[in-house]
């Protein structure tokens, strides 16, 4: 009986709808494409909406990944069995609903990972990623579905559709990734992107339903649409003014943001306690005194006498210029310091804003591949990368010592600079740190910007011959304060940095929550979102 009635069931389904042309054909590959292309707009630019509060690394990248994912699979199995029970429902209505899905992520970003916060970093931002973007990737994982169904007559070719629908949304996902990395992110930013994707989609959904309307003779959910658009364009309007308009951040004055392929970039003045800070997403990475121009970071005072280990040293390079004031610093040494800067955003604000004044080259690229070209090798070289937010934890390695060391003159000085937290039980990123420069070069020793203080910066000095400071023993002076700050840290650690295991973003959990309480306290929670 199901082989008699099959070829009548097929016919019937056939009949339902009229041939398709050409142009509604591409009507439904344009829709796979777009679609295909948000989602990885979406995902990355979560890293941009969460990144500035929870950091950007490998746990926040997992939370996005694992929420898209989620949110994909479900909208598939929702879409698939909507598109074949439930014939009220439109694609337009789908990509209606979709567009005020994303409209609104830049109005409730802020509350909902403030919310999210009591869970801790982990669970914080996980809670926060799938608040967010769920919502939205769940309804665009419901357009496959309903485009191949369309797009389907007869099921001779049911195959050959949902192949074509699968490929054009894979290349268009290749596409919004190559446009949103490539271009889009340093011309206008996270929140003009997030809006034009929400009012994209709603002109997409206007098309749909004029189609569904004339061609496939369906009740106009044009009433729907208007009213929807009502409602987005009331959301759009707030995104609109937030993303154009002056921010008011209290006790606060942005001077200069720029996003970048590399993060937020940030010059911020507090008047009212004369400071003006240099950030990059939820991090700062240079401070100064308003009124003299003096840095404020406290490990700059330590790595500023580097060059009191080698008084013959006349060359540096420093890896990670943030706001400048160490190039400054060794300028009075008769030191000339060449600089490597990952976010050209960052070294025009040093120099645009900060007291930094070039005394060799300014090199923007990223260090690991920039350090390769250089043709020359330094007396002292400083690793200055590391902030309290996140670390690049691909400067961090047995790997990228040696590549260091290689571009050290023979007896030349290296200075590290990690962040770290002097709890009990908390010890292990630091002894790791240490116990990697340990398997690279034969004398090190370590200080710290604050001997009291609970999160702190743990400065290595490491070189192959003695390290021995010009002045030493001296009861008084810039030596001896130096001298006080010293500390043991032994490297008694199995764990060796490589770039093939490196763990250091799981091991720096506790460090990434304190810090990011710490850095509230300084600037306030409001500057951390857009």
């Amino acid at each position: 009986m199901s082989r008699r009635n099959a070829p009548a069931t097929h016919n019937a389904g056939a009949a339902q709808h009229p041939p398709l042309a050409a142009l509604d054909r591409w009507l439904f590959y344009l829709t796979a494409a777009i679609s295909g292309g948000t989602v990885m707009m979406i995902e990355l630019l979560g890293t941009r909406v969460i990144g500035p509060y929870y950091g950007v690394s490998m746990i926040v990248w997992s939370s996005l990944l694992s929420t898209a994912l989620l949110a994909l699979s479900i909208g598939y199995v929702v879409g698939g069995r909507l598109a074949d029970t439930a014939p009220w429902l439109r694609l337009s209505h789908i990509l209606l609903v979709t567009a005020v899905l994303i409209g609104i992520i830049p109005l409730i970003s802020k509350p909902v990972q403030i919310a999210s916060n009591v869970l801790g970093l982990r669970w914080g931002a996980l809670i926060s990623a799938f608040l967010l973007f769920t919502p939205c990737l769940l309804t665009l994982g419901m357009v496959g579905p309903y485009v191949i169904k369309m797009a389907t007559r007869g099921l001779d070719r049911v195959g050959r559709t949902a192949g074509t629908v699968y490929a054009i949304s894979t290349l268009g996902s290749v596409l919004g990734t190559l446009l949103l990395g490539f271009y889009l992110l340093p011309l206008f930013g996270t929140q003009s992107i997030i809006i034009s994707l929400s009012l994209m989609l709603l002109l997409l959904s206007f098309l749909l339903a004029l189609f569904e309307n004339l061609r496939l003779k369906a009740r106009s959910s044009l009433p729907l649409w208007g009213a929807a658009t009502g409602f987005l364009a009331a959301v759009l309007l707030l995104g609109i003014g937030q993303t154009t308009g002056e921010r008011d951040y209290p006790g606060s004055q942005v001077l200069f943001e720029q996003e970048t392929h590399y993060g937020w970039v940030r010059v911020v003045d507090q008047p009212d306690k004369g400071i003006r800070w240099l950030m990059s997403g939820g991090s700062t990475i240079g401070a100064e005194d308003i009124a003299s121009g003096e840095g404020l970071l406290g490990y700059q005072q330590v790595v500023g006498h580097l060059p009191r280990f080698d008084p013959a040293g006349t060359s540096a390079l420093l890896v990670g210029l943030g706001s400048g004031h160490l190039v400054n610093v060794y300028e009075q040494f008769g030191v000339t310091t060449d600089a490597i800067e990952i976010d050209p955003a960052v070294a025009h604000a040093a120099g645009e804003y900060f007291s930094f004044e070039p005394t060799g080259r300014v090199i923007v690229g990223d260090a690991r591949y920039r350090i390769k070209e250089l043709d020359k090798t330094y007396d002292f070289i400083i690793h200055d990368c590391f902030t309290g937010g996140s670390e690049p934890i691909h400067l961090l390695s047995r790997e990228m010592f040696h590549e260091l060391k290689a571009k050290l003159k023979p007896g030349g000085v290296l200075a590290l600079n990690f962040v770290g937290l002097t709890l009990e039980g908390e010890e292990a990123p630091v002894e790791a740190v240490a116990h990697t420069l340990d398997q690279v070069f034969d004398h090190r020793r370590t200080f710290v910007s604050s001997p009291s203080a609970t999160f702190n910066d743990f400065v290595f000095f490491v070189s192959d011959r003695p390290l021995e400071l010009e002045g030493a023993g001296q009861t008084r002076g810039p030596v001896a304060w130096l001298e006080q700050r010293e500390v043991d840290v032994t490297g008694d650690s199995e764990l060796v940095i490589t770039d093939d295991f490196n763990p250091l973003e799981t091991l720096h959990i506790a460090k990434a929550e304190y810090y990011r309480d710490l850095l509230v306290d300084r600037v306030g929670r409001d500057i951390l979102f857009y």
